[in-house]
This record gives structure tokens, C-alpha cells and sequence, in this order.
């Protein structure tokens, strides 16, 4: 007679965060995916622009505002690991994320300032019609998550969200991650790529 082992149970796998979010998710990468390729065949058809362009940038404000952006997400990421643990600290993580994402909103803005104070802007040529536009689109997505994590981190705090029911601070937190992971895409493009 043979004896087997018991079968380990099997959690189902499932989608962090309400579905509704996920469609919204996946319209607005949709939309960036347009403008990014609308981006690469223009800067196909006119390389010189592009070239000249990314020149002017500040790198450096985009390097900062990257790192700002990804520490942020760890933290969101560990806020949500937190709370579905039941331990302390979430709020603080909450407002931290939204602390290091500042260095992003306060490195655009100052960008933003400087090369309108140099002359650029959407009707500088192609090059900047772009950039003004999808660096734009994309803060006020960062302004977005901001808000909603200051909603999180608010209800956190009050007790509504504490680890029995993850749908918002996962919803949350997948909205959050999806503005992260725009940038990654767009910091290159824009400031590194030739």
C-alpha cells in the first residue's frame, strides 16, 4: 500500500484591485502607447529636431525624478504588503510615497519654468510639441496618484482600510504603480535615446 503525500492547497491567483480600475489601466497605456508611437515616427521622420531638442533638457531633473518615482512605488508597494500583513506603519508609508513623488511634481514644475523662461514650448517645434504634451499628460496622472494615495492614506489612518478587504488600497496602488511605469518607459525616450 502506498501512501502519498498530502496536496498542498492552492490559492487562486487574482487581480489586485477592482477590475473597473484595470480597464482604466489599460485605456490609458493605450493612450501613451499612441503618443509614444506617434513620438518615435516623428522623431523618425525629423532626427535632427529630436536631437537638438533633447539637448536642451535637464537630464539630471529627469534622473531625480525618476528616483523619486521609484521609491515612491517601493513604498506603495511595501504600504500594501503592510496592510495585507495587518502590521504598522502604513499611513506613514503612504505619505512618504507621496513625499518622494514631490521631487518629481517639484522637478517638472521647476523644468516646465525653465525652459518657458528659455523660449521652449508646444509651438517651439515638433520635438517640444511632444514633450510638452506627454511629460503634461503624464503629471497630471502623477497629480492623480497623488490624490489617491493621500485618500489611502487618510482612510489608513482612520481604520476603513485595514487588511480584511484590499480592493481599494490595491486598486490604489495598481493605478500608482501604472504612472510609474509610464515614466520608465518616457525618461529615456525623451532624455536618453538618441
Amino acid at each position: 500500500m502506498q501512501v502519498s503525500a498530502p496536496t498542498p492547497s492552492i490559492t487562486p491567483r487574482h487581480l489586485p484591485g477592482d477590475l473597473a480600475v484595470w480597464f482604466f489601466i489599460f485605456a490609458e497605456l493605450a493612450v501613451f502607447g499612441i503618443l509614444f508611437i506617434g513620438f518615435g515616427v516623428a522623431r523618425s521622420l525629423d532626427p535632427d529636431t529630436f536631437a537638438a531638442g533633447r539637448q536642451v533638457l535637464h537630464p539630471w531633473t529627469g534622473l531625480i525624478n525618476t528616483i523619486g518615482l521609484i521609491t515612491a512605488s517601493y513604498l506603495v508597494a511595501t504600504a500594501v504588503q503592510r496592510l495585507r500583513h495587518r502590521q504598522p506603519g502604513v499611513a506613514l508609508l503612504l505619505w512618504g510615497a507621496i513625499g518622494a513623488s514631490s521631487a518629481y511634481t517639484f522637478g517638472k514644475l521647476w523644468e516646465y519654468a525653465d525652459l518657458y523662461g528659455n523660449g521652449y514650448n508646444l509651438g517651439t517645434d515638433t520635438f517640444f510639441m511632444f514633450y510638452f504634451f506627454l511629460t503634461f499628460f503624464h503629471f497630471m496622472h502623477v497629480v492623480l496618484g497623488q490624490i489617491i494615495l493621500v485618500v489611502l492614506a487618510v482612510k489608513v489612518k482612520r481604520g476603513d482600510y485595514n487588511g480584511d478587504d484590499m480592493n481599494g488600497m490595491e486598486s490604489g496602488a495598481s493605478y500608482w504603480h501604472m504612472v510609474d511605469l509610464v515614466w520608465l518607459v518616457m525618461f529615456p525616450m525623451l532624455y536618453v535615446l538618441a
